[in-house]
């Protein structure tokens, strides 16, 4: 059975480039919109890694993180941040909520493999 991985961003390009190049790698995909689409995915089932934009209408990226780190079964899971902000506030924040790491846009679609696959295998 394929890892599951959770994309949120609320560009649709960017969506679809990571799920892109996650499911060549063989990973099963779900995309949500914005954060709150993100974790009522979330809530829905069951993820093995989450990537978030920060910058997202309704909900951003670390108000998702912490949501996310308040349900018991993604206390652990691995949550990058996928994002144009690359400041060293911003990635702290992101840290304190429980970011498990910071790739910045546009991204290398081998980098991402390779951090993917460093956190989930």
């Amino acid at each position: 059975m394929p890892k599951t991985i959770l994309t949120v961003d609320d560009s649709a390009s960017i969506r679809q480039m990571v799920t892109f190049t996650l499911k060549g790698a063989g990973y099963a995909v779900t995309e949500a919109v914005d954060g709150q689409d993100g974790l009522d995915k979330a809530r829905a089932g069951r993820f093995d890694l989450v990537f978030t934009d920060q910058n997202m209408p309704r909900m951003d990226g670390i108000s998702l993180i912490k949501a996310l780190r308040g349900l018991p079964q993604y206390k652990t899971t691995p949550i990058l941040m996928l994002t144009t902000e690359s400041g060293d506030a911003m990635k702290a924040q992101g840290r304190a909520a429980g970011a498990t790491g910071w790739l910045v846009k546009p991204f290398d679609p081998q980098k991402l493999l390779e951090v993917v696959r460093k956190v989930i295998g």
